[in-house]
């Protein structure tokens, strides 16, 4: 794990200068302290060459301080509170590019995470689907619950098809919902895909994994 041994660079409250160059700063200058040289300017402290993040984006801070391999902490003294409060990080800035290539790939993939799951919100109808995984958890009472909901909202999905948009579903059959929960067994319980994307028939497909189904539903059938 990466350990980091900070710099810290202070934003000045009065008249500065640079006790290795000499030159006056003025205020507000932004300078370090060392033991041996004193106050100096970020150009002799040979850190002109960072970038200044301010502090506020927590994923964009830890992303650039990760990929930096210089860190500075940039300090101000803070009158009313009588403590130097933390204005954000000095770092490299191939390191913030990364960085900020990291997090808008992140904001892409949550915004279609969003439109995603704002489409299959519209697309079920959440009190059929209540009612069909109560109807379920009856039938199979050992059945996790949320794995339940899980093949509720699966299977009544509106327009998809599925074995819970048909009339018989629609009237809590007990075999329609057997067969949306052998379905889902089928699918993440055994190996079915794998034998399908090996070019296996589908029914010589569900013969081979029939056991392992007919096992998880002798499991979430038990009293």
């Amino acid at each position: 794990m990466k350990q980091y041994t900070d710099l810290k660079v202070f934003i000045s409250t009065s008249n500065s200068s640079c006790d290795e160059c000499g030159e006056d700063l003025g205020r507000r200058a932004w300078i370090t302290l060392t033991k041996d040289k004193g106050a100096l300017c970020l150009a002799c402290a040979e850190l002109e060459h960072l970038v200044f993040l301010p502090s506020g984006d927590t994923a964009l801070t830890r992303r650039s301080r990760k990929h930096s391999s210089l860190v500075a902490v940039v300090l101000k003294w803070a009158q009313a509170r009588k403590r130097y409060e933390r204005q954000g990080l000095l770092v490299e800035s191939q390191a913030l590019e990364q960085a900020e290539k990291e997090c808008l790939a992140d904001d892409e993939a949550r915004s279609r995470r969003r439109a995603r799951e704002a489409v299959r919100r519209e697309q079920l109808d959440q009190e059929y689907v209540t009612r069909f995984a109560l109807c379920l958890r009856k039938l199979f009472p050992q059945c996790p619950v949320e794995t339940g909901i899980v093949i509720a909202e699966h299977a009544c999905l509106k327009y998809s098809g599925r074995i819970g948009r048909s009339a018989a579903a629609k009237n809590f059959d007990e075999n329609a919902i057997r067969l949306a929960v052998i379905a889902h067994i089928r699918h993440t319980k055994t190996p079915y895909d794998q034998l399908l994307a090996r070019g296996v028939e589908r029914w010589d497909a569900r013969e081979h994994v029939r056991a392992a189904v007919d096992a998880v539903l002798t499991q979430w059938q038990a009293s």
